[in-house]
């Protein structure tokens, strides 16, 4: 699994289509709805289900890791919102922290991690 972070609007979608030769129909976009397919090639603003995760006290990395058959040769793109100014609200840290916690196991089990920022390729892994 390749795993790409970095700031909104960084350019991560469009460098993974590059690099992966993905197409729109291989990219899962992830929502604020809970809704997740492990079986698209590339799951894309994975921030969107942490969020949801945070919300109703669902455990990410612990999905993620009982499906991990289904994404370890995939393509897994987030949005980097876990560095930066601390949210003051209680969900939104939750969210910061959840998102955080499955970047950490996701970066452990890939066989890269790309950080894009302005649109340039920094390799972490």
């Amino acid at each position: 699994m390749d795993l790409i972070i970095g700031g909104a609007y960084q350019g991560k979608l469009e460098y993974a289509k590059n690099k992966y030769a993905l197409s729109d129909g291989g990219i899962f976009t992830c929502a604020e709805d809970g809704n997740i397919d492990f079986s698209f090639p590339c799951l894309y603003k994975i921030q969107e289900y942490t969020l949801y995760c945070a919300k109703n006290g669902i455990d990410a990395v612990g999905v993620f890791k009982s499906h991990k058959n289904e994404w370890e040769n995939g393509v897994l793109i987030c949005d980097d919102i876990f560095c930066g100014v601390v949210p003051l609200g209680k969900e939104l840290r939750a969210w910061r922290e959840t998102t955080g916690r499955l970047c950490a196991y996701l970066s452990h089990e890939a066989a890269s991690v790309t950080r894009i920022f302005c649109g340039l390729e920094q390799k972490l892994k």
